[in-house]
């Protein structure tokens, strides 16, 4: 079933005005529910303000987002939309309010009006769900940065949100952090069907993911698994975007004479090719 679905959509920022920007050109998307999507692109290709359309923070200047069914530019299904789109940022510092963990995550439960005892019973699932159960009546200064972003999550979920679109949430991460945020986002995806999108540079990430679009000057411009995209390593790097490093090595060693699959994404897969 489409979850998401954008129809010929443009956005221009600043638009009538001398330095009007064209940020999005005629986009095309699908996004099913349930389905894991990365987006991909250099800075200023346009990945940001695709993903603001999808709660509505942002509206097409052109063309239609919709939302399980809702135009997000009809202002009656704001709310409703940003119920079911919860969004997930770079700082973690800067989505965090309360002074106490499970305060934090109550937060927007309370501005929806949801009663006390469903609020307080939605917050322990939703730190449940992002394993921080244990932390409820911590202070959120005391937390890793990957803790953070797990909060931050929680607080998406607590909401009863079927969408969470993460842009680079990980950036600002150490390896563990990223490693815990990513586990987080992969066991909500897997085990209770929330739909994920998420922006990033990292490629090992793009590599969970069920499908990968590509950003380039506000276009969609390569879609497809994460083995279509990567196999391409030379457009890649045209694009001035990385693979993942197994695919990277699989692609010097081509270069080389050595005769391996083009697939090659994992480590796993290499270690493989190699052993053949």
């Amino acid at each position: 079933m489409d979850f998401i679905r954008c129809e010929n959509m443009s956005h221009i920022y600043n638009s009538g005005q001398e330095n009007q920007h064209e940020a999005l050109k005629n986009i095309n998307l699908t996004i099913k529910s349930g389905e894991f999507l990365t987006i991909l692109g250099t800075n200023g290709s346009g990945k940001s303000t695709l993903a603001k359309h999808f709660n509505a923070l942002l509206l097409p200047s052109e063309g239609k987002c919709l939302v399980d069914g809702m135009d997000t530019a009809n202002v009656d299904d704001t709310w409703n939309i940003r119920q079911k789109i919860g969004m997930v940022f770079q700082n973690p510092d800067n989505q965090i309010i309360a002074a106490i963990v499970e305060d934090d995550v109550a937060f927007g439960p309370e501005n929806i009006g949801m009663q006390p005892a469903v609020i307080k019973e939605q917050v322990y699932t939703a730190l449940k769900a992002v394993n921080m159960k244990k932390f409820r009546k911590f202070s959120p200064s005391r937390l890793s940065g990957g803790q953070k972003q797990r909060i931050a999550i929680a607080g998406a979920l607590a909401m009863n949100t079927k969408c969470l679109v993460l842009d680079e949430p990980t950036a600002m991460l150490d390896p563990q952090g990223r490693l815990e945020v990513m586990n987080t986002v992969k066991e909500l995806n897997h085990q209770q069907g929330i739909t994920v999108v998420n922006i990033t540079h990292f490629m090992d990430e793009a590599a969970l993911s069920d499908r990968v679009i590509v950003m380039e000057k506000g276009k969609i411009i390569k879609e497809g698994t994460p083995r279509e995209i990567f196999a391409d390593v030379k457009g890649m790097k045209k694009l001035g975007l990385d693979v993942p490093v197994a695919a990277e090595i699989a692609y010097r060693l081509r270069d080389k004479g050595v005769k391996l699959p083009k697939d090659i994404m994992t480590t796993e897969d290499l270690v493989k090719a190699l052993c053949q």
